[in-house]
């Protein structure tokens, strides 16, 4: 059970935060328990989204984002974004059982791809402190400086939501992914 409530509903959120739940809504057919836990906090859903939007619009494929969300939540160990993003990561990014299992693995079975997904977590895992080496391996795998950008907000974007995740203890609302506990 969550250690922060959870709105059971739009209407249960507040006020604030409900056109913003709505959207979700209809972009996602439902409202997963993560927005509405984030709901509670009218400006940090206003930023989650607007962040989330910003990155959707760039220049890294939906699928290279699925990866790095997947290898940075195996890192964290988050159960929540595990399931999240296996789920999306099959469904809507077509990503296969092995990509993920890879992408969790902090790999790719595809090697551009590869290269962001290992930059991510040596980015989580040095705090930001990547050598000029690591940072000339993903520009060699082909990324400009304007999505190496990207991948660090990425990568920032997937700690915030892990860590909210595993503060608040969130109820996985996905189909739990291997390995997790629900």
């Amino acid at each position: 059970m969550s250690r922060i409530a959870i709105p059971a509903t739009i209407d249960d959120a507040p006020d604030a935060s409900r056109p913003l739940l709505e959207q979700v809504k209809k972009q996602l057919g439902s409202t997963p328990n993560m927005f509405r836990l984030v709901a509670q906090s009218p400006a940090a859903l206003e930023g989650y989204l607007g962040l989330s939007g910003a990155l959707g619009k760039g220049r890294l494929p939906a699928a290279t984002r699925e990866r790095i969300a997947l290898a940075i939540a195996e890192f964290n160990g988050c159960g929540y974004c595990l399931s999240a993003h296996s789920y999306v990561g099959a469904h809507l990014a077509k990503l296969s059982p092995e990509e993920i299992a890879a992408n969790r693995r902090g790999g790719s079975t595809d090697l551009k791809a590869r290269a962001a997904v290992r930059f991510a977590v040596q980015i989580a895992e040095t705090r930001g402190h990547v050598s000029n080496g690591d940072l000339q391996a993903v520009r060699e795998a082909g990324y400009e400086d304007g999505q190496v950008i990207e991948i660090v907000l990425h990568v920032a974007l997937n700690i915030w939501t892990n860590y909210m995740n595993e503060v608040a203890k969130t109820d996985i609302d996905f189909p739990v992914a291997d390995g997790v506990a629900a």
